[in-house]
C-alpha cells in the first residue's frame, strides 16, 4: 500500500516514536515505530473523513426530507384554498337566485 503521508503526520509520528524510545533502541527500530504510527494516523484520518462524509450525507438527506414535507404542506394548503374559493361563487349564485325569487314572490302578491 503506497499511500502518501503528509509532512505533518510524519513529524508527529517521529516525535511520538522518539518520545517512547527505550534505552538501547536502534534508530532503525525507532524508524519502524514511526512508520507504524504514521500508518495509524493515516487510518485515523481516513476514518474521520469517512464519518464526516456520512454525517454530511445524512444531513443532506434530512434537509431534503424537510423540504419535501414543506412542499407537500404548501401543495395541500393550496389545494384547500382552491376548493374553498371554488364554493364561493356557487354560494353567491344560489343566494342571489333565492333573493330574486323572494323579491318576485313578495312583489307579485
Amino acid at each position: 500500500m503506497n499511500t502518501k503521508v503528509s509532512k505533518e503526520s510524519q513529524e508527529q509520528a517521529i516525535k511520538v516514536a522518539k518520545g517512547t524510545q527505550k534505552k538501547g533502541q536502534t534508530k532503525e527500530q525507532t524508524k519502524l515505530i514511526a512508520q507504524g504510527i504514521e500508518k495509524g494516523i493515516s487510518e485515523y484520518k481516513k476514518q474521520q473523513s469517512k464519518k464526516s462524509r456520512e454525517r454530511d450525507k445524512d444531513r443532506k438527506q434530512q434537509v431534503k426530507q424537510k423540504q419535501r414535507a414543506a412542499q407537500e404542506l404548501d401543495e395541500l394548503g393550496e389545494a384547500n384554498e382552491i376548493h374553498s374559493t371554488d364554493k364561493l361563487p356557487w354560494v353567491l349564485l344560489v343566494l342571489s337566485w333565492l333573493g330574486f325569487i323572494s323579491y318576485l314572490l313578495v312583489n307579485l302578491n
